[in-house]
């Protein structure tokens, strides 16, 4: 296994950021060939998920959907008063797998990968592992 890293910066409290450009630099940077490529974010008020990148109104329509599904409350208990931004990212995960074919990732015609803010804005980790 090898692996790579890199910061996202984000700038409001919901957003999501399409990082498959930079995913995919790495991939050809390492010349990694055929595997499995996972993408993982430690941290527990964002996720990662993967979804059309054809059309920007995909992203903004999660971000505006996230948070009225799960609003920012002070119902909640927690005393950060982010509560809603760790159970989106518990929604939406911490990480994702991807099949890597002939130097480039195996996804669909209009999908790519996005880093998912929920307690921003921030400076984030991303983590890139590759088992080829």
């Amino acid at each position: 296994m090898t692996t790579s890293d890199f910061r996202v910066s984000t700038h409001k409290r919901t957003q999501f950021i399409s990082i498959t450009s930079k995913i995919t630099g790495i991939i050809a940077n390492n010349g990694w060939r055929d595997g499995v490529l996972t993408v993982f974010v430690p941290h527990t008020t964002a996720g990662i998920t993967i979804n059309e990148n054809a059309d920007p109104d995909v992203a903004r329509d999660m971000e505006t959907f996230s948070d009225e599904l799960v609003p920012q409350s002070n119902r909640f208990r927690h005393s950060e008063g982010n509560s809603d931004a760790h159970i989106k990212a518990s929604f939406y995960g911490s990480s994702v797998q991807v099949i890597v074919r002939n130097g480039k990732m195996w996804l669909g015609t209009w999908q790519g990968i996005y880093f998912c803010e929920f307690d921003g804005p921030r400076d984030r980790n991303v983590y890139v592992a590759f088992t080829g």
